[in-house]
């Protein structure tokens, strides 16, 4: 039997199990990534395992994140950053230079390598035929200095595209169409390997736009093959020697099957407030708009803002609508610069916004009260945008430029001029914003601004662990919603006593004064907790409140993964009817924890209740030594 795209590059690259479903497996990392937000905590891990240099093929830290000063806090970290970059091998991407996923996709991604981010959108280089994995700043780490990085092997999705996307149509409306089939739980422990006949039809730009989103699922990963369009693409780039051709074998075996007829494929958009919450954009009725973003590392392309420039060519966006455009990249603002594409955007009445994630994560054009935002972006979770009273869509380019005109949400369809934009043969390439690190590293000081303070570490497990029940959570609990990442809070990801006071805020403004009153306790979830962004603060900050354990229905791959590193208990339900009987403030005790740990199955008891529960510890063996271990790194150690 043949292999997909998926393992030929597994099998390249494993170094720990075996290519079966289901099981552990520990995979060599070719390139890492880092952003701002999250790669502070990353290289303060990085240090703490007392690496001399990092021992990948290429790591590069981006500063895409934390773009506004308003104090120096930012400036602080990004000092720190490139200090660490240039003293320990790391390419640095300094502020300005664009969006990690789109840079790294330019300039960096190669067929058939493995890349590791500490971003979940890290699967973004899939567009490229490159195994790209979100993880927490920990493993990135430990992937730096050599390591591992360890996942079930996945179960495999083939998604077949047919035909060719009519005019109006793009690739963002693929993607929505596949989190409109499989919902933002439906990608668990699964790669969506993309095939078919249509694909020959797809950019490499555009297929990004498919693998960035595929994170939505909670999907391990997202791939394209390798082909001519890839060789068209890296040529374009002056890489060409980087290209491999890597497709599936004629019998590959997949464990599921979608077909996607693109001829029949019409402009679709997320409503509020989850990126699956997906409809024809057809079916909208007269939905007025506020507000319209068009960037993020979603569509923030070169081709994508050239479509939107098209459009507005020559008109005047609604009088009642705010439009703000973040290209992607330096590369794509001087190309828009050179060729008067931006000036068409400009004399629309765009405002341009630094080559950033910008309002993507909420660091500024939060929407007006109550209002309505039509995005190009990925999430659109309740408050994401910086005001939680708004609405906010998700859509393509296409759907977002016609409804700036328009003033409502309109579909591009009814939008007559020919707005197909080719790739160009050759993009505009400079480098000089991509700092190299230094020969000799140990000449380099690093920089350490007030802002920066040590991270919490996990305590030994010993007898018995419990403690009040802090807070009960639904389902889909993001962690935008346990550790907020808006433009007030991101300064301070270096700082985790500071941020402990905003942890789960949004469901509770008590819980931080509460953790604290209690010193620590245990967290109630619903399903498919800890959804979205990778950041590890999610599991640094209620480490630090003292939260010993998580008992939730399920859990996502990558903040689950962040708990274990971090030496918190993440625990589900045997049976979810337990979930309705434990209530906030009741006391849970798990008796001779390590002794409980060597098997799959714990028992807890409600001590105000009278009750017992048995919960599921599924871990493999070694997720349980470095639970054990209080955490990865004493474990690596």
């Amino acid at each position: 039997m043949g292999l997909t795209v998926t393992e030929k590059i597994i099998k390249e690259h494993l170094v720990v199990g075996r290519l079966v479903r289901g099981e552990e497996i520990g995979l060599r990392i070719d390139q890492t990534l880092t952003q701002d937000s999250t790669g502070t905590m990353a290289y303060l891990q990085f240090e703490a395992l007392g690496i001399d240099r990092v021992r990948t093929k290429k790591s590069v830290a981006y500063v895409d994140h934390n773009m506004l000063q308003t104090g120096p806090e930012n400036a602080d970290d990004h000092l720190y950053i490139q200090s660490i970059a240039k003293k320990y091998g790391i390419y640095f991407s300094k502020a300005g230079n664009g969006i990690c996923h789109q840079v790294h996709l330019e300039r960096f991604g190669e067929p058939g390598k493995t890349l590791l981010g500490s971003d979940s959108h890290t699967p973004t280089c899939g567009g490229l035929g490159m195994l790209g994995f979100g993880a927490g700043g920990l493993d990135v780490a430990v992937a730096m200095a050599g390591g591992e990085y360890y996942i079930t092997m996945p179960r495999i999705v083939k998604v077949e595209l047919s035909g060719k996307l009519r005019p109006g149509v793009s690739a963002k409306d693929i993607i929505l169409e596949v989190l409109r089939r499989y919902k933002v739980k439906g990608g668990l422990n699964k790669v969506f390997e993309y095939t078919g006949e249509g694909i020959k039809y797809l950019t490499v730009p555009e297929r990004a736009t498919i693998t960035n989103m595929g994170a939505e699922l909670g999907a391990t990963t997202s791939i394209f093959p390798s082909d001519e369009e890839t060789y068209r693409f890296l040529k374009a780039q002056g890489r060409e020697k980087d290209y491999i051709r890597i497709e599936a074998d004629h019998d590959a075996f997949y464990d599921e099957e979608i077909k996607i007829d693109l001829n029949k494929l019409e402009p679709l958009i997320a409503c509020p407030h989850s990126p699956d919450n997906v409809v024809p954009v057809s079916s909208l009725d007269r939905i007025k708009v506020n507000q319209v973003a068009i960037g993020s590392c979603t569509n923030s392309s070169y081709m994508d803002l050239m479509k939107v420039a098209s459009i507005l060519d020559g008109k005047t966006i609604a009088e009642d609508v705010s439009l703000v455009i973040s290209p992607g990249s330096k590369q794509v603002l001087s190309m828009l610069a050179e060729n008067g594409a931006l000036a068409k955007l400009i004399s629309a009445g765009a405002r341009i916004l630094e080559s950033a994630c910008g309002p993507c994560i909420g660091m500024g054009q939060a929407p007006n009260t109550e209002g309505v935002s039509l995005r190009t972006f990925n999430r659109n979770f309740k408050g994401r945008s910086g005001t939680f009273s708004a609405k906010v869509y998700l859509a393509s380019p296409e759907v977002a430029a016609v409804s700036a005109l328009t003033g409502y949400i309109t579909s591009p369809e009814k939008y007559k001029k020919d707005i197909d934009v080719k790739m160009p043969e050759r993009f505009l390439i400079n480098d000089n914003l991509i700092i190299s690190p230094a020969e000799n590293g140990r000449e380099v000081e690093i920089i350490r601004g007030p802002n920066i303070k040590p991270f919490p570490r996990a305590k030994a497990i010993e007898g018995d662990i419990g403690g009040r029940v802090l807070i009960k959570v639904g389902d889909d609990i993001t962690t935008d919603h346990i550790m907020p990442s808006n433009a007030k809070l991101l300064p301070y990801r270096s700082n985790i006593p500071y941020l402990s006071d905003y942890c789960l805020v949004p469901c509770d403004p008590e819980f931080p004064k509460r953790a604290k009153e209690f010193g620590g306790g245990i967290i109630i979830g619903g399903h498919n907790y800890g959804q979205g962004s990778s950041r590890e603060h999610a599991a640094l900050v209620p480490l630090y409140l003292g939260v010993k354990a998580i008992i939730a229905k399920s859990f996502a791959r990558i903040h689950r993964q962040n708990l274990i590193n971090n030496g918190i208990l993440p625990l589900t339900f045997s049976n979810e009817e337990d979930y309705d009987g434990i209530d906030i403030y009741d006391e849970l005790i798990i008796e001779n924890t390590l002794t409980q740990m060597e098997g799959d199955r714990i028992k807890v008891k409600n001590i105000t209740k009278g009750e017992e529960y048995a919960l599921i510890l599924n871990v493999t063996n070694r997720q349980r030594d470095i639970l054990k271990s209080s955490g990865l790194l004493n474990y690596i150690k």
